[in-house]
């Protein structure tokens, strides 16, 4: 009922910037939530940044004050400035959204993009 598409992953150095995207669409009458996610090889997928639809954030720890997350509600869009990028970043970052598909939903249900790629070298 609804797709996330990420963008914007890729190889960057220690030190550099990289922007990812994620757009929703299908049938979406409400998004409670909007947030990016990692999963490192071998580690369990972790969260990164969360948006409300009041607009509160909440960070992980490893990456306040490198990393900012904000929305286009207009166009259905989360995105993650990423900054001062570390080796430890390396992973695959999911996008996640909390969606009410009907006025008569109940509550939000979970939905995850494919993923995309996140490498930074040292």
């Amino acid at each position: 009922q609804v797709q996330l598409v990420e963008s914007g992953g890729g190889l960057v150095q220690a030190g550099g910037s990289l922007r990812l995207s994620c757009a929703a669409s299908g049938i979406i009458y409400t998004i409670n939530t909007m947030g990016w996610y990692r999963q490192a090889p071998g580690k369990q997928r972790e969260l990164v940044a969360q948006i409300a639809s009041g607009g509160s954030t909440n960070y992980a720890d490893s990456v306040k004050g490198r990393f900012t997350i904000s929305t286009d509600n207009a166009e259905k869009m989360v995105f993650l400035q990423m900054d001062r990028l570390k080796p430890e970043d390396t992973a695959v970052y999911y996008c996640n959204a909390g969606v009410r598909s009907f006025i008569t939903s109940a509550s939000a249900k979970n939905y995850w993009g494919q993923g995309t790629q996140v490498t930074v070298s040292s």
